[in-house]
């Protein structure tokens, strides 16, 4: 059987240090996961942009844009992936907290020509917690449903540069991407 090695840069370090824990919420005293308590926070709009990007052949893209690829309509059922992946993602992350989504919307762009297709998700609630992996999630599954729909075609497709650009509300107050993406 053949042993799995991981290159050098891989590395993992089972005992977080004090300082560490006291950075990360999600780890107790003793160093163990935990689910935060939200309980005592107030309930506050929350919003959240999330983008991403699928890269293939420029035939491939043409053909979305053209309504040719065999599968059906990709943009439509990319948008509902994307929208059922946003409402799951407390099942679908271990730390995530089930949220009520006020709000999904699931938006897509087709340079043909470059062969890439851009996704971009904005996510909303009122609650005791942000959407920002609601968001990235709702890219994901939008990202990798267009693969699903276009792989007969097109196997050497890349999904890439899946990044939060904004989220609003909460203690934590707005955040919005500087620098350029890719």
């Amino acid at each position: 059987m053949a042993v799995l090695s991981f290159p050098r840069f891989f590395t993992v370090n089972p005992i977080p240090t004090r300082q560490a824990m006291k950075e990360l919420s999600h780890i107790d005293e003793k160093g163990q996961a935990r689910m935060v308590d939200v309980t005592a926070k107030a309930p506050t709009l929350r919003r959240a942009v999330a983008r991403g990007k699928v890269r293939m052949r420029p035939e491939t893209a043409a053909l979305i844009q053209e309504g040719g690829i065999p599968k059906g309509d990709v943009f439509a059922t990319a948008r509902i992936a994307g929208i059922m992946a946003a409402k799951k993602t407390g099942e679908l992350i271990p730390m995530c907290h089930p949220l009520e989504l006020t709000g999904i919307e699931i938006r897509f762009s087709c340079d043909a020509a470059a062969g890439e297709v851009a996704i971009e998700a904005k996510v909303s609630t009122v609650g005791r917690t942000g959407v920002e992996m609601e968001a990235m999630t709702a890219v994901g599954a939008a990202a990798l449903t267009i693969y699903d729909m276009c792989k007969a075609v097109d196997r050497e497709m890349v999904l890439t540069d899946i990044l939060l650009m904004s989220k609003e509300g909460g203690k934590s107050g707005a955040f919005v991407r500087r620098e350029p993406t890719v």
